[in-house]
C-alpha cells in the first residue's frame, strides 16, 4: 500500500467523522430549536394511529433523528404517557420521517458548504442568545455534514477501484449478508439518516452501485431498532414490547422488500429513473419506508398482540413513591420534554401537598385520628419526590435548552422547595390535632372559630397559588388577590395571637392548649408563604414576592 494510498484512507476517514459530526450537530440543533414545537405536536397524539403516524412523520422530519424519537417514545410508554398502539403509529411514522436526510443529501451543493459553515460558526460564536446559536449550529451542522460526505466521496473514488473493495461489495451485494451488513452498520453508529448518507456517498464515489446497497438499505431498517431496543432495558414490559413491536415491523417490511426486489424489477425501474446512484439509493429507502408503513399500519393491532405473547403477562403494581409517574431517563434526551415532563411532575406533587393540608385541617377540626396515617404515607411520597425531582433537574439543568426553559428550571427548584416544606407543616398539624386528642383537650368555641377562617383563607390561596403553576401564566387578576389573600392572612394571624393572649389572661383557657394553638397559626402562616412563593416563581424566577424572599 503506497503512501498516496494511505493519505486517501485517511482523508477517507476524517470525512466520515465530519460527515457523522455534522448529522449530530445539525439533528440536535433542529431539536432544541424545535423544542416547543415538538410539545404542542406530541400533545395531539390521539389512540387514532394513523394521526400517531403523521406525528412521528413531523416530529422526525423536524429534529432529523428517528433514533431519538424512538428513544423518547419508549420512554412515553414507560412513564404510562402513550399506549403501546399509540407508540407503534408513532414510531412507523418515524421510519418516514427520517428519510428527508437522504433526499436532501442526494443534491449536489458542495461549492457552497464552506459558506454554511462560516455563517453558522459566527452565528453560534458571536450571538449571546440561545436560539440565534441553535439556529448557527443548525446552518453549521449543515455545512460540515455536506463537507464531509465531499471529502468522504472524492477520497473514496481511487480506493473503490482496488480489487479488494471490489471483492467486498460483492459479497454484500448477496441479500442476507447485505442485510446482516446494514443492521450491524447502522446499530453501530445508531442512525439510519447517518448509514444511508454514507452509503450515498459511496454512490456518489462510483463505489457502489444500487443493486449492491439495495438490501444493505433494508438491514438499515432493522438496525435503526438496536437504540429502541437498548433504552428499554429495565423499562416496564409495555415498553419493552414498544421497542419489539418497533422490530416486528422493521422486520417484516424488509421481508417485504427482499422478496419484491428480488423477484421484481423494482431496482432496475428505480435505476431507470435518474443516473444520479445517491438519488437512487434515497429513492428506495423513501419508497420502501413509505409503502410498508402505509401496508403495516392497519396492521398495528396484530403487530402489539403478537409482542404481547412474546412479553407476556401484566404490569406489577407498584406504589406511588416507587417511581416517578411522568419522568423518565429516557426523556432526557429530548431537553424540551423533559422539562414538560418534570412540570407535570412537580403539579402531581403540589397535589399530593394540598391533599395532606386538606387532610391535616380536617383531622384537626374533626378530631379524626384515622386521617393521621394517611397523611404520614402522602409525606413520604412527596419527600421522594422532592429528592428524585430535585436530582432530575440537576440533570436538566445540564442539558441545552432554550432560554424560557431555562428559566422555568430555575423557579422549579424553589417551587419544589416550598411543596415540600407545606407537607412538612401540614405533618405538623397532624401532630398538634394528635397531641390535642390524646390529651383529651379542646380549643375554646373562638379559637375554633379564629383556626376555621384563617385555615380557609389558606386552602384559598393553595389552591390558587397551584392554578397559577399548573396554568404557567401570570395572570395579573389572581396574582393579586394572592397577594391580597396573603396580607389579609399575616394581619389576621398577629390579630389571632393577640387575641390568644388576651384569652390566656382572662383564663378563658390554658397555657398547653395555648401554645399547640400559637404553633398551629405559624404553621397556617407558613403555608401561606410557600404558597405564595409558588405563585410568583415564574414570574419571577427566584420566589421573590413584594421585595423581600418569603422565608423557606
Amino acid at each position: 500500500m503506497d503512501e498516496n494510498t494511505v493519505t486517501q484512507i485517511i482523508m477517507a476517514l476524517g470525512g466520515l467523522g465530519l460527515f457523522l459530526y455534522g448529522m449530530k450537530l445539525l439533528g440536535n440543533g433542529l431539536e432544541l430549536a424545535a423544542g416547543s414545537k415538538l410539545r404542542q405536536i406530541l400533545e395531539k397524539i390521539t389512540s387514532n394511529r394513523w394521526l400517531g403516524a403523521l406525528v412521528g412523520i413531523v416530529v422526525t422530519a423536524i429534529i432529523q433523528s428517528s433514533t431519538a424519537v424512538s428513544v423518547m417514545v419508549v420512554g412515553f410508554v414507560n412513564a404510562s404517557l402513550m399506549t403501546l398502539s399509540q407508540a407503534m403509529g408513532v414510531l412507523m411514522g418515524a421510519t418516514i420521517g427520517t428519510t428527508v436526510t437522504s433526499l436532501i443529501l442526494s443534491f449536489n451543493i458542495s461549492q457552497f458548504t464552506p459558506l454554511f459553515i462560516c455563517i453558522g460558526a459566527f452565528m453560534v460564536s458571536l450571538s449571546k442568545k440561545n436560539n440565534t446559536k441553535y439556529a448557527g449550529q443548525i446552518i453549521a451542522g449543515f455545512g460540515i455534514l455536506f463537507f464531509g460526505m465531499t471529502t468522504m466521496s472524492s477520497n473514496l473514488k481511487p480506493l473503490a477501484e482496488s480489487d479488494m473493495f471490489r471483492d467486498m461489495i460483492t459479497s454484500i451485494s448477496n441479500p442476507l449478508l447485505g442485510i446482516l451488513f446494514g443492521i450491524v452498520f447502522a446499530a453501530l453508529i445508531q442512525s439510519s439518516s447517518a448509514a444511508v448518507g454514507i452509503l450515498q456517498a459511496l454512490g456518489t464515489a462510483s463505489a457502489l452501485a444500487l443493486p449492491d446497497s439495495v438490501y444493505i438499505i433494508y438491514g438499515i431498517h432493522i438496525g435503526a431498532c438496536f437504540t429502541a431496543i437498548i433504552s428499554s432495558i429495565g423499562a416496564t414490559k409495555d415498553a419493552k414490547r414498544t421497542s419489539l413491536s418497533y422490530v416486528l415491523f422493521t422486520t417484516i417490511g424488509t421481508a417485504i422488500f427482499t422478496v419484491l426486489t428480488l423477484f421484481t424489477p423494482f431496482t432496475s425501474l428505480i435505476e431507470g429513473l435518474t443516473d444520479n446512484v445517491a438519488l437512487q439509493i434515497s429513492l428506495v429507502h423513501i419508497i420502501s419506508t413509505i409503502v410498508k408503513t402505509l401496508l403495516l399500519l392497519p396492521c398495528v393491532n396484530l403487530i402489539t398482540r403478537l409482542s404481547c405473547i412474546i412479553i407476556p403477562g401484566k404490569e406489577e403494581e407498584e406504589h406511588e413513591a416507587c417511581r416517578l409517574k411522568y419522568v423518565d431517563e429516557r426523556i432526557l434526551k429530548t431537553p424540551p420534554i423533559a422539562v414538560k415532563q418534570i412540570s407535570k411532575e412537580i403539579r402531581r406533587m403540589g397535589k399530593l401537598a394540598n391533599k395532606n393540608y386538606a387532610r391535616s385541617m380536617e383531622s384537626l377540626l374533626n378530631r379524626d385520628t384515622k386521617i393521621i396515617p394517611v397523611v404520614e404515607e402522602n409525606e413520604e411520597v412527596i419527600d421522594f419526590l422532592n429528592h428524585s425531582i430535585t436530582s432530575y433537574l440537576v440533570k436538566i439543568n445540564g442539558l441545552e435548552l432554550e432560554d424560557h426553559d431555562l428559566e422555568k428550571i430555575g423557579s422549579f427548584y424553589h417551587v419544589v422547595s416550598d411543596m415540600e416544606r407545606i407537607g412538612d407543616h401540614a405533618e405538623n398539624i397532624c401532630e398538634i390535632a394528635s397531641r390535642i386528642i390524646d390529651n383529651n383537650e379542646e380549643f375554646s368555641k373562638k379559637a375554633i372559630e379564629e383556626i376555621t377562617d384563617l385555615s380557609g383563607l389558606v386552602e384559598t390561596m393553595l389552591h390558587d397559588s397551584l392554578e397559577i403553576f399548573t396554568s404557567q401564566s401570570d395572570n395579573p387578576v389572581l396574582l393579586e388577590a394572592i397577594s391580597n389573600t396573603e396580607q389579609e392572612i399575616d394581619d389576621k394571624t398577629e390579630l389571632y395571637k393577640n387575641n390568644h393572649i388576651e384569652r390566656l389572661s382572662r383564663g378563658e383557657c390554658d397555657a398547653t392548649i395555648g401554645t399547640l394553638f400559637m404553633e398551629l397559626l405559624t404553621n397556617l402562616e407558613r403555608i401561606a408563604d410557600h404558597s405564595t412563593n409558588i405563585a410568583f416563581s415564574l414570574y419571577t424566577n427566584q420566589g421573590i414576592y413584594a421585595g423581600e424572599e418569603v422565608a423557606r
